[in-house]
């Protein structure tokens, strides 16, 4: 490749010469080639389409300036012809090129290829160039797909770093402006120099990929030699020296040769582009001034991670996205027993438990390399976990690029930890060694650790790598006869694969282990007793396993686990029953801020029985407030309904400056999902019974028929949600002795090409039956009276003044107030918003309702809305409405409405949308 730097034009001018051998058995009619810059050209692409789902919106805004596109100008074969060439439906980063004759096996031929690359900003994935001049170059050029089981490999560039490239032989000339300075990790042969320009001249054998980086003005890597590599880096120092970094350096890479071989290249870049796209989660990521870790162990864990990573993916020949889990499960393998060899006192928390204050948590306690298997439970207790042997373009964000990648690594080192004897590290070091010579799959992979061991290793590539299914151990009866124990052990999953058990005596010490096998489902076992005090399965964490609470079996106490109180939140400890308590705080105008303790057995990890108890004091009215809620999750592995919901609460608050009110709900949930997890696509159905009991009030309308009410209420709701388009589905049936009301709502969204939005929802509602003259359960027009007390008013009660301004988007949608505000009826209303600029947009609403005695009546409003974080943080200001013009008349700032949202769980939400 010629390739020619046009700074000014964010453009690279390319000639390429392709050389292609045939090594297959099969004739080739058509050469495909993988065009991943093309992915940042339209809105449409797979790659705008991933970023959608995993609401990021800056490609979506982006200029046309910031993005990239491929422009081929010709291709041509070796005998100077012009070659047809398409982009293949569904794949704009791909370029299929017709032959004029085919290519017999074991034959060659040439084509020439002229095209520019217009390099993309580098915000959206830290590829293409930045603010500072610099570019950092992956996946730019056409390069050949792999070619494997006679056919081309067609992947769309979908962010995940898994291009499938042919390997091949590179020789690259760089033609760059004097005051630019080139980095790659191919070697670098002949400079020269003329009329202000450089040319480099770098070459490579055998690669799938190569990086270039680019540099304006002064390199910002240095470069570490040591018996084996030549390592180029720019990871940020974090305060430490030159020497420590050089130690650190040769220490990871001595590590890596004794566990995987010599690098067959010599020559490795690691990135601190790399680190940021895939960094080592967890505290380290904090700010310096806070951080429980030595930075030159925050320098190390660092690059120990990218350059493992870097390692992998520059020598192993697998399919990058079909057999991701070999990449991550080595790496986060070798990380475990690297931290093992080299710091194996160091906790998840660093030096945090050092405090006192915190060393009764389990949080501080937990071994460095235990943060794998609690971030893979994170995702397992929410049924979102995901077989790793699926491809790496199926995982939502959370399993692509945390719990999947460490659910692999645990599982290799399951399987170690099984055989023994370092059979999986001989086996990873073979393998290593056959990719030198081949293209490689995963079924290499097992034969090789087959060819190894004696046993029968097909429960892990069947089970813990092909499906999703859990382990799950506990203990049955234990029975002591003489110096033996009978012991049986239950397989609550039906998993059927290896468990370790362990005996500890008084001290805690291990006096045996022993791994069983074959455990389908309930087995006995007769094993020696010795000094034994307790059992355990799983001990050492060495099992993936789903609970571990019930992994332990007292021999001469009455609980297997004791109570333990603690204060404020913690990770889960199988030692114990925990129970968290932590103060707590509400806030509404009638109670005002209340303080109160809160008891709850909410760990970092979802369980199937939740409790949550909140006693609060009302500062105002010197009140016992508060509430309570037990719930049941029943999780479904297998099929779209994934979870029901068992759920009792109650709570009681103040609902005027002289009422309270209390409410009691059992309900049942099912929530359905999608068979794709990547689609944001769920349906609800909650069938729920709300009793509520209200003290009569001066300041609100309260009578005999709406102080004390039942209300079954039967809902259902779908949604399907992502940057560019959102839609809900909903229905509501209400039952009660003197009404029943049927209602329903639709809500679009959808953000268009010209980055104009629209949102639209429509909402209709009939009372059934009606034998109430209060007006307290009728259709509200701009604000529901919320009899059920589903959402949370600040001040409900309140007709004047800021509080009777904060608005829900419920029942009719109204911004303005209008003389009539309610409807006995029947009602339908069209809310609509369209953005002018940004974060302003104008909106209108129309509606038809109907009151007994009196004729059906047409109203609208309209106005500006300030849409700052949509569904959290909202202004909208009337202009126009039945009223006339909303500006006349004064007291302008009591027509303003707002939506302001401080519930905790519910900001968490617009931050982790994205990951789950």
């Amino acid at each position: 490749m010629n390739v020619k730097l046009d700074d000014a034009a964010k453009k690279i001018q390319v000639r390429q010469e392709l050389v292609y051998h045939n090594q297959s058995d099969t004739l080739i009619n058509a050469i495909v080639l993988n065009d991943w810059n093309n992915a940042y050209s339209g809105k449409e692409t797979p790659l705008a389409r991933r970023f959608s789902d995993e609401f990021v919106r800056a490609f979506h805004l982006a200029s046309e300036e910031e993005r990239g596109n491929t422009t081929i100008f010709s291709v041509v074969d070796q005998n100077g012809l012009l070659l047809n060439f398409q982009r293949p439906e569904g794949h704009p980063d791909l370029i299929e090129i017709q032959l004029k004759n085919p290519v017999y096996p074991n034959k060659k031929f040439t084509i020439i290829i002229t095209y520019t690359v217009k390099l993309p900003k580098d915000r959206f994935t830290r590829f293409g160039y930045d603010d500072k001049g610099n570019y950092n170059l992956r996946d730019w050029y056409l390069s050949p797909a792999r070619f494997e089981n006679n056919i081309f490999v067609r992947y769309s560039n979908e962010n995940l770093d898994d291009i499938a490239n042919a390997v091949a032989d590179y020789d690259l000339f760089v033609t760059l402006p004097e005051d630019y300075f080139p980095v790659s990790d191919m070697y670098m042969g002949n400079k020269t120099s003329s009329q202000g320009k450089n040319e480099y001249y770098y070459t490579g054998k055998g690669l799938t990929n190569f990086y270039l980086i680019i540099e304006k003005g002064k390199s910002t890597f240095a470069t570490y030699r040591t018996a084996t590599a030549e390592v180029n880096t720019n990871i940020k120092n974090n305060r430490t020296t030159e020497v420590q970094r050089a130690v650190l350096i040769e220490q990871i890479v001595n590590f890596t040769d004794s566990n995987l071989g010599r690098h067959p290249y010599g020559k490795i870049l690691v990135t601190q582009a790399d680190y940021d796209r895939s960094p080592m989660y967890g505290l380290n990521q904090l700010p310096s001034f806070i951080s429980p870790f030595p930075d030159s162990f925050l320098y190390e864990i660092r690059f120990l991670k990218t350059y493992l990573n870097t390692y992998l993916k520059s020598t192993l020949k697998l399919d990058p996205r079909k057999d991701s889990w070999i990449y991550d499960g080595i790496q986060i393998y070798l990380m475990m027993k690297y931290i093992e060899e080299y710091h194996p006192d160091k906790h998840m928390m660093g030096d945090l438990g050092d405090w006192w204050i915190l060393k009764g948590f389990n949080l501080f306690r937990i071994d460095f390399n235990g943060q794998y298997n609690y971030l893979y439970l994170l995702m397992a207790r929410k049924n979102l976990d995901q077989p790793i042997g699926d491809p790496k373009d199926t995982f939502i964000k959370f399993n692509e690029q945390i719990a999947g990648k460490y659910r692999a690594g645990l599982s290799l080192n399951y399987l170690d930890s099984y055989l023994g004897s370092s059979i999986v590290s001989q086996s990873v070091k073979e393998f290593f060694e056959l990719n030198k010579s081949r293209v490689t799959n995963r079924d290499d992979f097992r034969n090789l650790i087959r060819s190894n061991t004696p046993k029968n290793i097909d429960w892990f590539f069947d089970t813990v790598v092909q499906t999703r299914e859990l382990i799950d151990y506990k203990f049955g009866s234990v029975n002591k006869e003489g110096d033996s124990l009978r012991v049986t052990v239950k397989n609550s999953t039906g998993t059927n694969v290896p468990v370790s058990v362990y005996g500890l005596n008084k001290s805690g010490n291990v006096v045996f282990s022993k791994w069983l096998e074959n455990i389908k489902s309930d087995s006995t076992f007769v094993i020696p007793r010795l000094d034994t005090r307790k059992l355990v399965l799983n001990y050492n964490n060495e099992i993936p396993e789903y609970n571990t609470r019930n992994n332990w079996k007292n021999l001469g106490g009455v609980l297997n686990r004791p109570l333990k109180f603690t204060f404020f939140q913690d990770l889960e400890d199988p030692r114990y029953n925990q129970v968290f308590y932590v103060p707590s705080f509400v806030f509404n105008l009638y109670d005002g801020v209340s303080a109160g303790l809160r008891f709850h057995n909410k760990s970092l990890l979802e369980r199937p029985f939740i409790f949550d108890i909140e006693p609060t004091y009302s500062t105002k009215t010197g009140n016992l407030i508060g509430s309570f809620s037990f719930l049941y999750n029943h999780y479904i592995r297998e099929g779209t309904l994934y979870n029901i919901r068992y759920g009792i609460g109650a709570s009681t608050f103040h609902y005027a400056p002289d009422a309270a009110y209390v409410k009691f709900t059992p309900s049942v949930q099912l929530r359905i999902r999608d068979e794709d997890f990547r689609k944001n696509r769920k349906e609800f159905l909650l069938g729920r019974y709300v009793m509520v009991d209200r003290e009569a009030s001066v300041f609100a309308d309260t009578d005999e028929q709406n102080e004390n009410y039942a209300v079954f209420n039967l809902r259902y709701s779908k949604f399907e949600t992502e940057i560019t388009r959102h839609y809900n589905l909903y229905t509501d049936v209400q039952l009660a002795g003197n009404f029943g009301k049927l209602s329903g709502e639709v809500q679009f969204r959808r953000l268009f090409n010209d980055n104009r939005q629209i949102n639209l929802r429509l909402f209709a509602g009939a009372f059934m039956y009606r034998s109430t003259d209060s007006e307290f359960f009728s259709f509200g027009l701009d604000r529901p009276t919320d009899y059920m007390f589903d959402y949370n008013f600040y001040g409900r009660s309140e007709e004047t003044g800021l509080f009777s301004q904060q608005y829900v988007m419920a029942e009719g949608g109204f911004k303005s107030i209008l003389d009539t505000r309610f409807a006995n009826q029947w009602m339908t209303t069209v809310n609509a918003s369209f953005n002018i600029w940004n974060w302003i947009e104008v909106y209108g609403d129309a509606g038809l309702f109907k009151n007994r005695n009196r004729d059906a009546r047409f109203v609208y409003d309209s106005g500006i809305r300030l849409n700052l974080v949509p569904d959290y943080f909202e202004l909208y200001l009337p202009v126009y409405s039945s009223n006339g013009f909303e500006l006349d008349g004064g007291n302008y700032s009591q027509k303003i409405r707002f939506v302001v949202t401080i519930s905790p769980g519910t900001l968490i939400n617009l931050f982790t949308r994205k990951w789950f």
